[in-house]
């Protein structure tokens, strides 16, 4: 029997699984995993920075900020051309989802044609489409969503106890209220967050619970182990020892609990795993997740090279997704 797919979850039910023993853990999310997905089918998916750099957000985990000196040189928005190129590329290289992200506070509707139309550029090769511009008004969102766009990445990044350690220009209520947007434009979501961070294991299930029970389920999940960038105040804080780096073991966790409690989502390995070792990996695919990104940048911090990729690949069994 398929368990129900729930957005009632408590703080407790989820505290309880993230106590589970490990092995009891992983071997409940795997069950879960192989009634609603294919068994040893990783999506491969690939992000590119569309715009870079000079963004007015204070996200303390972000090379992207401008309040930050982190020697990234800022960018304006790619040409439609460059944007549809490299996504040929990705799909020429094994990638069914192809994901763009801008580093906005949002949008302004003045480039709305030039989104549209890499969108459309894009659907046009049969990879499925992904952006995150940042915040968005119902117009904005309503555009998106009539160019044909699939998915709209707006994460929680963290627990709302723990989100001001995080960021403190935007709310967590500003980033429902996006979710809410696309929602209502008829758009999948795509929203996750971040660990290693320096939060707790309470904060942890705060996220989880925060995504759990949205009004509906993300379509898609990334998990993110946070990339510690110098001049970066959450970067500083673990490359200093003042906060831990997040373990593998843990990371498996959170993906676990994800997976059991959004039983339908396609659960993202992101950002990190340029760090993790093969068996980690190995344990977060155990416990349900089932897409990474694939190509050397996540943005503008580093990837495993895709040699790396295929060798994992063949040495736990696993295949790709096609593409349409």
């Amino acid at each position: 029997m398929i368990d129900p797919i729930r957005t009632d979850w408590t703080r407790t039910e989820i505290a309880a699984l993230f106590d589970l023993p490990f092995l009891d853990l992983l071997f409940r999310a795997r069950t879960v995993h192989c009634a609603h997905h294919a068994p040893n089918t990783v999506q491969r998916s690939q992000l590119l920075s569309i715009k870079t750099g000079g963004c007015a957000q204070d996200c303390g985990y972000c090379s992207q900020s401008a309040g930050f000196d982190t020697g990234l040189k800022a960018t304006k928005l790619m040409d439609v051309d460059a944007v549809l190129a490299e996504a040929a590329a990705a799909r020429a290289g094994g990638a069914t989802r192809f994901c763009m992200g801008a580093a906005w506070t949002g949008p302004k509707d003045r480039d709305l044609p030039a989104l549209t139309r890499m969108v459309a550029g894009v659907k046009a090769l049969g990879l499925e489409t992904c952006m995150t511009l940042g915040t968005l008004s119902d117009s904005q969102a309503e555009a998106l969503a009539a160019g044909g766009l699939d998915y709209y990445n707006h994460n929680l990044d963290s627990s709302p106890e723990y989100y001001a350690a995080v960021v403190s220009t935007r709310s967590y209520a500003d980033r429902l209220d996006t979710l809410e947007k696309v929602r209502r434009a008829g758009m999948a979501t795509c929203c996750g967050g971040i660990i290693g961070m320096g939060e707790s294991r309470a904060d942890r299930i705060g996220l989880i619970h925060a995504l759990a029970t949205l009004p509906e389920h993300p379509g898609s999940v990334p998990i993110n182990a946070l990339v510690p960038v110098a001049g970066t105040p959450l970067g500083d804080a673990v490359l200093s020892g003042a906060a831990p780096a997040i373990d593998g073991i843990e990371f498996a966790r959170t993906v676990a609990a994800a997976r059991i409690t959004m039983p339908r989502a396609v659960v993202r390995l992101s950002a990190g795993r340029e760090a993790m070792s093969v068996e980690a990996q190995a344990l977060a695919f155990l416990g349900g997740a089932n897409s990474i990104f694939v190509g050397d940048r996540l943005l503008t911090t580093a990837n495993p090279e895709v040699d790396r990729d295929m060798a994992l690949f063949e040495t736990l069994g696993l295949a790709g997704t096609m593409a349409a």
